[in-house]
Order: C-alpha cells, then sequence, then structure tokens
C-alpha cells in the first residue's frame, strides 16, 4: 500500500470551507494538476479530494501478481520530473516516484484523503460549486465549495470491476477472484491456475505467476496485439553515459519516445497488414517456429483499434516457451467443481480462476452532478476537446489518450486549465461555459469515439453515457498527441464557444 505522507486536519464541523479550486482524485491526474495550478497559479486556493487513504489512484486501486505500467515512464512519468529507472516499471517504483512528486512540490497540506464526494451542484447565482463529501475515517460530513472543479479521478470504476458471471460459478470448488479486487493472501504455489483475458493485466498476470504454481493458463475469447522489446531506453543509457543533466535527458528522451510511438501508430493506420506480420514475428522469436500463432496471436481487430500491450523482454512469450505457461483460445460454456468447460467441449481442470475480465467505464466517478437544481446527464452534452461540457460551467474533466500515455494529456489539460484561470481574472469573469457556435448549427453529433477509431469493449459497453462529440477539431477528443501538444496552446480563449459571465 502507497504510504500516506501526514494527513492535514480536516474541520470537524459543518462549516463550509471554500476554495478557488477543487481538484478530484489524487492519482497520476490530479497530483499532475495540482502541481502545475501551484507553480503557475500561486495566487489560487486549491485543495485535493480523494476517495482513498492513500494517493495513487490506478497504483493504489491494483495490487495483482506483477502489477506494472504499460506505458513508458518517460512518457506516463511528468515533464518536470524526470525518470530515472527502466521505462516499464512496477506500481511501487511508480508509487515512491508519485510520492516525491507530491514531497517536493509541497502538496501534502492541500490533499484530503478518504473523502468520498456525494454530490456537486452548480449556482449561477453563486457563481460557485458547492461539493458534498464523507469523511470515511471519521463518518463526518463535509462541506466544500469552489469557484472552479477540476475532475481528475479518471474513468472507471476503482471498487467495483467488470466481472462477467458464467453458468456454474456457484459450482466451482477452487478460490476465484477478479484481478482488481486481488487478495495478496492467496498462495498460488503448486497451484493449476487459469487467468481469464488477454489485456494488459493478463500478460502481466501470466509472467508474474508462471515457474511459481504448477502451470498457469491464459485463457482468452479473442486475442491482443502484444509488442514485445526489452525493458530498456539505450538512447537514455547512452545519454546518462555521456554525463548529461537528468533533465535534458528526461526531455529528449520523452521526445523521442513519443516521436517513435506516433510513427508506430501512423504505420499501424496506413499499412496494417505489414505492422502485423512484424508483430506475430516478434512472438515467433520468443515462441520458436513450431508454434502456430493461430488463434492464440492473431487478432480479429486491426492494429489501431486498441490499446497494444507492451510486453517487457517478451517476459508473457518466454513463460509460453518454457511450458510454465500455456494460452487457450475459447469461450466459457460453464463452470465445473473443478475448473472450466469450453464451448470447444475441452475441460480446463483450475485451483484457483483469476478474472482478468478488465474494468467498467465510470463517467465523472458516478457523482451526481446537478446545474440549478436540474441533473447532469453526460450523455447529453457535447464535449469541448474531451475537456469540458456544453451546460456544465467551470468544469473540467481529465480524459486522457487511448493510445498513448495518459500523463502526456494531463499535462497539456493543466497548462490549458492554468490560462484558462488567468484568464477569466483578467476579464473579471467569475464564470464560463462553452458553447456551440452559430457555424456549428448543422454540425453531425456523434458517440465519444467510433469502433472504427477504438473499440475497446469496457468502452463499448457504456458509450452512451459519455458525452457526445461534434464532428470538427473544437468538439472531439481526437487522441491525437502530437497535433495536441500544438493545438491546445495555440486555442484562443476569446473564440466565440467559450462564453464568460
Amino acid at each position: 500500500m502507497a504510504t500516506v505522507l501526514e494527513r492535514p486536519e480536516a474541520p470537524t464541523h459543518a462549516t463550509v470551507e471554500h476554495f478557488d479550486v477543487m481538484i478530484v482524485g489524487a492519482g497520476m491526474s490530479g497530483i499532475g494538476s495540482a502541481h502545475h495550478l501551484k507553480e503557475q497559479c500561486p495566487d489560487k486556493s486549491f485543495v485535493v479530494l480523494e476517495m482513498k487513504e492513500a494517493f495513487g489512484g490506478t497504483w493504489e486501486t491494483h495490487k495483482y501478481p506483477g502489477i506494472r505500467s504499460d506505458s513508458d515512464l518517460y512518457t506516463f512519468g511528468f515533464r518536470f520530473k524526470p525518470w530515472v529507472d527502466k521505462p516499464i516499471a512496477h506500481a511501487e517504483k511508480i508509487l515512491r516516484y508519485m510520492g516525491e512528486v507530491i514531497e517536493e512540490s509541497g502538496l501534502t497540506p492541500h490533499i484530503r484523503y478518504s473523502h468520498r464526494i456525494t454530490k456537486c451542484s452548480w449556482s449561477s447565482a453563486d457563481k460557485r460549486w458547492s461539493v458534498e463529501a464523507t469523511d470515511s475515517a471519521s463518518g463526518a460530513a463535509r462541506h466544500f465549495t469552489c469557484s472552479f472543479l477540476w475532475m481528475c479521478q479518471g474513468y472507471y470504476d476503482h471498487e467495483t470491476p467488470y466481472f462477467p458471471q458464467w453458468d456454474g460459478m456457484a459450482d466451482y470448488q477452487g478460490q476465484m477472484i477478479h484481478a482488481q479486487l486481488w487478495d495478496p493472501t492467496i498462495d498460488t504455489r503448486g497451484k493449476k491456475v487459469v487467468v481469464i483475458g488477454s489485456g494488459a493485466s493478463a500478460a502481466t498476470i501470466v509472467p508474474a505467476l508462471a515457474g511459481d504454481c504448477a502451470h498457469v493458463t491464459m485463457l482468452q475469447r479473442s486475442p491482443t496485439y502484444f509488442l514485445p522489446n526489452p525493458n530498456e531506453n539505450n538512447f537514455a543509457v547512452a545519454l546518462r553515459g555521456a554525463g548529461l543533466d537528468s533533465h535534458l535527458i528526461h526531455r529528449v528522451v520523452r521526445d523521442k519516445v513519443n516521436y517513435d510511438m506516433d510513427a508506430l501508430t501512423a504505420r499501424c493506420m496506413a499499412e496494417p497488414d505489414a505492422v502485423v506480420e512484424e508483430l506475430k514475428y516478434a512472438a515467433q522469436m520468443f515462441l520458436g517456429e513450431d508454434y502456430n500463432l493461430d488463434p492464440n496471436f492473431t487478432p480479429k481487430y486491426r492494429p489501431w483499434q486498441q490499446r497494444m500491450a507492451f510486453v517487457p523482454d517478451g517476459d508473457l512469450f518466454q513463460s509460453i516457451a518454457t511450458g510454465e505457461a500455456s494460452v487457450v483460445t475459447d469461450e466459457i460454456d460453464h463452470f465445473t467443481p473443478n475448473g472450466i468447460r469450453l464451448k470447444s467441449g475441452a475441460e480446463l481442470d483450475a485451483d484457483i480462476v483469476i478474472a482478468a475480465t478488465g474494468f467498467d467505464l465510470l463517467v465523472m466517478g458516478g457523482i451526481p452532478f446537478d446545474v440549478d437544481g436540474k441533473p447532469v446527464e453526460w450523455g447529453d452534452t457535447i464535449t469541448y476537446r474531451g475537456m469540458m461540457f456544453t451546460g456544465v460551467p467551470n468544469m473540467l474533466w481529465v480524459f486522457g489518450y487511448f493510445r498513448a500515455s495518459w500523463t502526456l494529456r494531463v499535462e497539456l489539460v493543466a497548462d490549458f486549465v492554468c490560462k484558462l484561470l488567468k484568464h477569466m481574472a483578467a476579464k473579471g469573469s467569475e464564470r464560463v461555459d462553452v458553447k456551440l457556435r452559430t457555424e456549428d448549427h448543422n454540425m453531425a453529433i456523434e458517440p465519444w469515439i467510433t469502433d472504427d477509431d477504438f473499440n475497446a469493449n469496457y468502452l463499448k459497453r457504456r458509450i452512451h453515457l459519455m458525452p457526445q462529440r461534434g464532428n470538427k477539431p473544437e468538439w472531439m477528443h481526437n487522441q491525437d498527441y502530437q497535433r495536441e501538444r500544438h493545438q491546445i496552446p495555440a486555442i484562443d480563449l476569446s473564440g466565440s464557444e467559450f462564453v464568460y459571465d
């Protein structure tokens, strides 16, 4: 568990505390946003409300074996704090990095842990948000107001994962658990383990257990594209060897990694068949010429349509090649007392079943919002660049990239918010809304993202709950960091899409 830095004392009575800015969440998004707000707008008072007892977000939620990033830390880390370790890092190192940011940035007095928000209400008369919360450590109600609400709580349910209910689960006599709800007391030594899933979690758990348990099987309904690479950045190593400053190394390596990933994404779209063959070849190099990649490593979707899972040092493939792990591509018919019966008729014996079946999308943390007493239905709003929403004043949601590091957008958005707050102060404005312009009156309104662009199941299951988008750049989240790194800083805050009081 992440170490909780000294917890500031919160008022024990019903006093309403007011802040210029409230940041919701103390994960990578919230901590990064708080750092930039403090640096760029030192005159603004702010508080960070965190539901958990500790900072960390995703890295505090997940504790399953081998839990690690699937983005390199040169881009997943912050631009202002160099990463000096291996590109793919385990949760422990990421939490240590985040703790150092909190300490070095002086954020501890601003963070309130164990604060669960129960309602957010906007008053046009008062031009501020009222936020109700419960301090789960004491059970006391807390009341806040703020002029600007900065939602950094992520995009999925941290408490209830996506856990399909298969026939016969009650008959199963072994242990069954979802990866997101992992119990560290579970002993896998000498056991037959089945991991259900094929994404980044499964690709992490399988090699972490291989060699420790009797055998581990990855049971997947459909395969995923895996990108095996050495868990070392030779360019960074060379620059360190040359004695360059760590901040300079971090900036240069960060830019190069971004360039390389953008080039890979462009190739996936321009010549997908060639990329698929290269990914197959990389897998075959680990698995051997005799291993049949079909169907276990031949996905049916195009390589840009879902996040490509990074496999450091090819550890997943290595565990399969040694025989300590295996992959089965099939569907579950039902559970039996001893394991799983597949639709093909085959059976998998299992002492332990781990469901690595992903998470459920949760818009705005599932918090009820209202504007002047009218409940906000996020599916009825239209997004401005995936950050702000029509009909919801003085509020912004941090939503990162599907195919690149989440943190890249955290910092672009933080710069935008600080620029917006300064602009409002200069105008003497207390309220800002985004509104469709005259030229947008006949614009097509579409879902947040299309299947062709990104079709992960967690998004498809609840896309109707997400804000809608237009077909113009201003009214969509375009998923392109290389484009947005120029577009977002160039936003004209006096444009007609912004309406100030």
